[in-house]
């Protein structure tokens, strides 16, 4: 018992020199800047109506619903109206498949129905990937400035280009 007791001490005599030299550190100060070294930049950047993402997870989801909410309803009109031409194909070239299976067609009639139908169906996904893309795209590019126009060059051709405002 006695020896417990005497490791005890010993323990507690080695532990409380070394607490005891803990030394608190002053927090470093904070410099806080000279109003006259700092230039004010105005809010420049017009933020879109939905963030980059949330158009491409619109769009992913139904395409042109990104666009749409983007003010770009022609282009989400196209991506709609592809929509529906891939669905139907898609579904037309799956149940033409099921019908030449039923009637025991021959097997190269089906190798070629069944590539249809997988190469409409690649394209419906295609056109889901490119139009969650553009959206996003669309949402990063919203403030940009640039204005595409046309014109007469020295020469008599025609010539077009991007003016972009410093």
């Amino acid at each position: 018992m006695r020896v417990l007791i005497c490791v005890a001490v010993v323990a507690l005599a080695a532990a409380a020199p070394g607490a005891a030299q803990v030394v608190p550190q002053r927090p470093p100060e904070q410099r806080r800047p000279d109003p006259s070294d700092t230039i004010p930049v105005p809010h420049f950047r017009v933020e879109p109506p939905v963030s980059p993402l949330g158009a491409m997870w619109r769009s992913l989801l139904l395409p042109g619903w990104g666009q749409s909410i983007m003010g770009r309803r022609v282009t989400g009109a196209v991506f709609i109206f592809w929509e529906g031409i891939t669905l139907t194909m898609t579904l037309k070239s799956a149940n033409q498949l099921n019908y030449l299976e039923s009637i025991d067609a021959d097997q190269e009639q089906i190798d070629g129905k069944r590539q249809e139908v997988e190469d409409w169906a690649v394209l419906l996904v295609f056109n889901h990937l490119l139009a969650a893309a553009e959206a996003f795209v669309s949402a990063e590019l919203w403030d940009f400035p640039g204005e595409l126009e046309t014109r007469s060059l020295p020469n008599g051709d025609l010539g077009a280009g991007v003016r972009v405002y410093w």
